[in-house]
């Protein structure tokens, strides 16, 4: 930045290369020049109140930084240039630097600037000779021009308001510049270069981790050094085949519980149904009435119902057609009645069968029933009312049960029926339980043979290892009527 020309010096200047005032040809004194007429009119100004009191601003130094050492690099372009040896003159030599002035030794620095205005050739015109021209009259005299203010001083100048940018240099701070060039500003330094650890070194860190946790090998040693399966034996493949063949076993039976216990019973379901619709179209096609006179005669088919059976305890939905027959095809449909005993109401042994797990299961609760139970049986022409007799070890103290409107005509039988009781459990081979007489060998004429029922089923549940016995006695008998149920169809 060259230095700034002092006012005095170039004011020097430009009165020196202002030519003379011409003379004028109306024959009026040159006009004398523009700073002498405008120094000559404005008056100095003085401050209205005195001399203005001198502030000095505070003084503020920055904060110095020290750039951190920096090794040169090894080949710049100050030292390529030392090598290329000094730089050849252009054709006709450097160009000379301007002409530039000297700058006083006492000049100071400032921040104002005069404007230069550069007089036309022959001085500036005057007013008249301006009019003349134009063709109009000459303007009148007016008074001096306003007075303009004097451009500040430089110490006014060197610092501005707050507004401007500008401010003083806080305490501590550094000095301004001394008169003359300003001082350079510093060559703002690189920061050092950072070392970034290439991508080889994250392999490193997983191995550091290893290492923490595994101080050996051993731990891959061991899955590495594992010896491989032995070959299959005879033995092995034996053993192996032989366990498949258990859980195919073991899948083979329960899918046949599965059927045994819950697809059987849908199926017997269906075939129940269809047993007790064809028995209520045979007994609604016979419309004559029950005569008391006449024996009732049953159509007794295989596989096909002839009459109803129901036990109130049990819910009010237990009811069941009773087949003839007791065929592993007669029992899916439902109860099967024993061919050869009695009939439902006759003296002697009127013997039901059913099943008590799958195919319907019409007998699962059978071990639930207890003494003075009622079981009512269906007929085309009757009703016909059973009741369990007392089971065993209640007959000594019976006397008291007969109290009871269901054990009122229930009592123990006597012989010939001393081993008739109410629930017992017998081997398959015992098939005396359903003999007119139960467990009688002799004959009893059928005017002495009591009207008893007996049920069976197996016994426990899923085996037939045994089999259930439930004996009941003849109490009531109903004949039928439209819209008549007998009372004991009430009990719960």
């Amino acid at each position: 930045m060259p230095p700034v020309e002092p006012p005095a010096a170039r004011r020097a200047r430009r009165d020196d290369a202002t030519p003379p005032p011409a003379e004028s040809p109306y024959g009026e004194p040159p006009a004398a020049p523009r700073r002498a007429r405008r120094d000559d009119a404005v008056p100095p100004v003085e401050p209205p109140y005195g001399e203005a009191p001198q502030f000095e601003a505070p003084r503020f130094e920055a904060p110095r930084f020290e750039a951190p050492q920096v090794d040169p690099p090894p080949a710049g372009r100050r030292a390529r240039r030392d090598e290329m040896g000094p730089r050849a003159e252009p054709p006709g030599g450097r160009r000379a630097r301007p002409n530039v002035p000297p700058v006083a030794p006492d000049a100071q620095e400032t921040s104002y600037v005069e404007p230069v205005r550069v007089e036309p050739p022959g001085g500036r015109r005057a007013p008249s000779e301006v009019a003349a021209r134009l063709g109009g009259p000459a303007p009148a005299a007016t008074a001096s021009p306003r007075p303009r203010p004097a451009p500040p001083e430089a110490d006014a100048t060197r610092y501005t308001n707050a507004f401007s940018g500008s401010l003083p240099p806080p305490p501590g701070g550094h000095p301004p510049a001394p008169p003359g060039r300003p001082r350079p500003r510093p060559r703002p330094v690189d920061p050092p270069t950072e070392v970034i650890a290439p991508v080889d070194d994250y392999d490193d860190e997983y191995e550091d981790y290893d290492d923490e946790y595994y101080e050996d090998d051993d731990y891959y040693d061991d899955e590495d050094d594992q010896p491989p399966p032995p070959p299959d034996s005879a033995a092995r493949k034996t053993v192996r085949t032989v366990g498949e063949l258990l859980i195919t076993a073991g899948l083979v039976i329960l899918l046949f519980v599965v059927y045994e216990v819950y697809v059987t019973d849908l199926i017997s379901a269906g075939k129940q149904d269809d047993a007790t619709q064809a028995l209520d179209d045979q007994w609604n096609a016979n419309t004559v009435e029950a005569d008391p006179e006449r024996q009732v005669k049953y159509d007794l088919l295989d596989g096909q119902a002839f009459a109803k059976m129901y036990i109130p305890v049990f819910g009010p939905d237990y009811k069941f057609s009773i087949v003839e027959g007791t065929t592993d095809k007669d029992l899916e449909i439902g109860p099967g009645h024993y061919k050869g005993t009695a009939l439902p109401g006759d003296p002697g042994n009127f013997s039901v069968a059913g099943h008590r797990v799958g195919k319907g299961a019409p007998f699962n609760d059978l071990d639930l029933l207890n003494s003075c139970d009622a079981i009512v049986v269906e007929t085309q022409t009757h009703w016909f009312v059973y009741r369990v007799l007392p089971k065993s070890g209640e007959a000594a103290n019976w006397a008291p049960r007969q109290s009871d409107p269901k054990c009122e005509k229930v009592s123990p039988l006597g012989a010939p029926y001393d081993k008739t009781v109410g629930q017992e459990i017998v081997l398959p081979t015992q098939g005396e339980v359903i003999s007119p007489v139960p467990h009688f060998e002799g004959e009893l004429p059928a005017a002495q043979q009591a009207a008893l029922m007996t049920l069976t089923t197996c016994h426990p549940r899923f085996s037939d290892k045994q089999r259930l016995i439930v004996h009941s006695v003849l109490t009531m008998s109903y004949p039928k009527a439209p819209g008549f149920v007998p009372e004991e169809m009430k009990e719960q």
